[in-house]
């Protein structure tokens, strides 16, 4: 910071007991100038822009909330906030966002999406006859072999084998009907 700096006049006002549209006012005044200052800081404009979006953020809370002290020089408090985040994303580089080549994990749902299969699985195996359903849901979603699920079903392995082809065929046509074209 050159000491040589005019200082903003129309900006050099108690904050204490603004309003968001006055301190958006004196914060959109003091902006340009401190903008400047971090990207020398920081040397790269997007640091400079979220490290201003953070300032704005920290201070905005305290105004709005009419808890902030009164400021004879705006720009001057707001420059010490921005050094003060600054220097905390140096002490704590956990906070920084950092790129990646790979994605972030899908989010959870809340259990929809496990739902929706479920009730759309269900509806399937409803369009099936019964020993169809048993030998898809016994060999396809539990996993057995078609011996064991011949065993569980009291039929031979061929029977077991017929009636899933069968059924999975039926949930394939199904499938293949309500997909739009």
């Amino acid at each position: 910071m050159s000491f040589t700096e005019p200082c903003d006049t129309a900006v050099d006002r108690p904050l204490d007991g603004m309003n968001s549209a006055e301190f958006d006012a004196v914060f959109t005044e003091v902006m340009p100038r401190l903008r400047r200052r971090l990207l020398t800081l920081t040397g790269n404009p997007h640091d400079a822009d979220d490290l201003l979006q953070d300032t704005y953020m920290r201070l905005s809370r305290r105004a709005r909330g009419r808890t902030l002290a009164s400021q004879r020089h705006p720009y001057a408090y707001a420059s010490a906030t921005a050094l003060n985040l600054l220097r905390d994303s140096w002490q704590r580089p956990s906070r920084r966002e950092t790129a990646t080549e790979r994605l972030p994990e899908p989010g959870w749902d809340g259990g929809v999406e496990r739902c929706e299969a479920r009730c759309a699985a269900l509806a399937l195996l409803a369009l099936l006859s019964p020993k169809e359903a048993a030998a898809v849901i016994l060999v396809d979603l539990e996993g057995l072999s078609h011996d064991a699920a011949g065993e569980w079903l009291g039929a031979h392995r061929g029977t077991v084998q017929r009636n899933r082809m069968r059924g999975l065929a039926k949930m394939r046509a199904a499938l293949a009907d309500a997909r739009p074209c």
